[in-house]
C-alpha cells in the first residue's frame, strides 16, 4: 500500500536552522500519507509544491492522513514538529459533522517556537489533547491523537507552519510558485507520494465508499454471490491506469485495467465476477496503479475464503 515510489527530499538547511520532525506517529507510504500540500497557485487553480493537484484553492498547510476512520479509532499520535511552549489549546469539539461556527480547526493547539516561529495542529481527536497551555515540550512530544473534528471530510492532521505570522510551506518555504523546491524544514527525509493506493480488498458486492472509508466494508467468502475486488486511490489523475485482479486456487478469477476518468482527491474503483460457490482457499487480490506508463504503486493481499 502506498508505495514509496517518490521523490525524496533531503535537508540542505544551514546549521542551526528551524528544523520539523514529523508530527504524525506513523510511516509515510505505509500507514499514511500526505492528501493535501499547500497550495503554491496564487490564480482559483492549485498546484503542490511539485506543480501536481495535491491539495486545493488556498490550503496553507500540510495534511497528514490516515486510510480509515477505523486506525483514526485505534490511535495514531500527533506529536511536536518542533521544540518550543503550547501557546493555546482547544478540545471537546465532537469528531462529527457539521462542527460548531468558527472552529474549522477542530480541537488542535499551537506552539510557539524561537525566531518567530510558530506551529499549528488542528482536527484533532476529541478528548486527547495530551498538553497544556504553557507547558514545555520538546520535538517528538506526544500531543494527542489524529481525529475529525472541525472543518474536515476525513482523519487527518492539518499542520500550519508560520515565521513571523506568515504562513510558510515547510516543503519549500522560500518558494513563490510550484516547482521552486530546493531547501525544506524536515529534519529527516520526507517522500512526496504524487498519488497511491490507500487500501484493496475483496467484498460480495461493490461496497459503499462510506464504508471503504470507515474501514468496515464487507468481506466476502466462499458463498458469496460475487467477487469483487477494490481499490481505495488517493491523487488518481486523469488517464491513471488501474489494473485490478483475483487469483483463486483454480487459477485467475478476473483482471481487468480501468482508466481513471478524472483527477480527484479520493477515489475508488472496483471491478467483478458473479458466481456461487466458490473454491475454498487462498485468493490473492492484486492492484498496480500506473501514470504515463510508469507504475506509481502496488498493493497485494491474500484472503482465505471459506
Amino acid at each position: 500500500m502506498i508505495r514509496l515510489s517518490a521523490i525524496s527530499l533531503a535537508l540542505a538547511l544551514p546549521a542551526g536552522a528551524f528544523e520539523l520532525v514529523q508530527p504524525v506517529d506513523c510511516t509515510i507510504g505505509t500507514t499514511c500519507f500526505v492528501q493535501n500540500y499547500f497550495d503554491h497557485d496564487a490564480s482559483p487553480g492549485v498546484a503542490d509544491p511539485f506543480c501536481g493537484p495535491l491539495g486545493y484553492d488556498g490550503h496553507d498547510g500540510t495534511d497528514f492522513a490516515i486510510p480509515t476512520l477505523t486506525e483514526m479509532e485505534a490511535g495514531v499520535t500527533v506529536r511536536a514538529a518542533a521544540g518550543g511552549t503550547v501557546r493555546a489549546i482547544r478540545d471537546g469539539v465532537p469528531d462529527t459533522q457539521p462542527f460548531p461556527a468558527g472552529q474549522d480547526c477542530g480541537n488542535g493547539l499551537a506552539i510557539t517556537h524561537a525566531d518567530g516561529w510558530e506551529t499549528q495542529y488542528c482536527h484533532m481527536k476529541q478528548g486527547s489533547i495530551l498538553v497544556a497551555a504553557g507547558q514545555a515540550v520538546t520535538a517528538g512530544t506526544p500531543l494527542g491523537q489524529i481525529g475529525l473534528s472541525g472543518n474536515t471530510q476525513f482523519p487527518h492532521l492539518h499542520l500550519s507552519v508560520r515565521k513571523g505570522g506568515k504562513e510558510l510551506d515547510p516543503f519549500a518555504p522560500e518558494a513563490t510558485t510550484c516547482g521552486g523546491v530546493t531547501d525544506d524544514l524536515w529534519r529527516d527525509p520526507m517522500p512526496y507520494l504524487a498519488g497511491g493506493i490507500v487500501g484493496i480488498g475483496l467484498s460480495p458486492a461493490v461496497p459503499e465508499f462510506d464504508a471503504i472509508k470507515a474501514g468496515t466494508a464487507p468481506t466476502a467468502s466462499a458463498t458469496s454471490p460475487a467477487l469483487v475486488i477494490w481499490a481505495h486511490l488517493f491523487g488518481p489523475r486523469q488517464g491513471d491506469e488501474l489494473t485490478l485482479s483475483i487469483i483463486g486456487p483454480e487459477g485467475e478469477v478476473i483482471s481487468d485495467t480501468v482508466t481513471i476518468d478524472r483527477t480527484q482527491a479520493r477515489s475508488f474503483r472496483a471491478i467483478g465476477r458473479k458466481g456461487a460457490n466458490w473454491p475454498a482457499g487462498d485468493y490473492t487480490a492484486s492492484v498496480v496503479l500506473t501514470r504515463d506508463g510508469v507504475e506509481l504503486d502496488r498493493s497485494s493481499e491474500i484472503m482465505n475464503l471459506r
